[in-house]
């Protein structure tokens, strides 16, 4: 399996993939502190016509006119990759991208949290985060959801187990069960 998309969807439940599987409450995900990028995404009728982006670390890219049939023009976008190192999702690599003014906010916060955490400890960079959820009420859409990245701890890039833990996301019991899936209701 390649990079999954992951995603907030409007009800509030993380989702990746296709088929808009649910992700495992609690499960933790470790992000790449290397891969924060900003820049612009354009959207027409649910697609993505275009796409310009780069490290955090260096200026936003320039870009030229939009795509034609961009609904929006060119908007602004930010991301990461991460790869889920608990639960039935473990080993699973994923992306996450936001235009939102929640999403880019805490991709934000996060980005700030690592470069703090540079700061302090070099040998662990790497924030591990569960994925939750906030909300606020709009005046016009109702309640708008969205996405909180909570720091649960920082490993090396080696991962846990050159921290000393365990690397093993499945115990041999675990192996012998059929995977199980959740999807969202439409």
């Amino acid at each position: 399996m390649g990079v999954v998309i992951l995603k907030m969807d409007r009800t509030g439940h993380w989702v990746f993939g296709a088929d808009q599987d649910e992700v495992e409450a609690g499960s933790k995900w470790a992000v790449n502190p290397f891969s924060f990028v900003h820049g612009y995404v354009a959207w027409g009728d649910g697609k993505v016509l275009g796409e310009k982006l780069g490290s955090m670390l260096e200026p936003m890219p320039e870009v030229a006119e939009p795509p034609p049939g961009a609904e929006k023009g060119w908007e602004m976008q930010v991301g990461f990759s991460l790869k889920c190192i608990s639960g039935e999702d473990a080993g699973m690599e994923a992306r996450f991208t936001a235009t939102s003014v929640g999403g880019k906010r805490s991709v934000q916060a996060l980005a700030l949290a690592v470069a703090e955490q540079a700061d302090k400890d070099q040998s662990k960079i790497v924030p591990v985060v569960t994925l939750g959820k906030d909300h606020y009420q709009h005046k016009s859409y109702g309640r708008i959801y969205t996405p909180v990245l909570d720091v649960v701890e920082w490993m090396s890039m080696d991962g846990p187990a050159a921290d000393g833990e365990d690397v093993r996301a499945d115990s041999p019991a675990d192996e012998a069960a059929p995977a199980r899936r959740r999807r969202v209701a439409a």
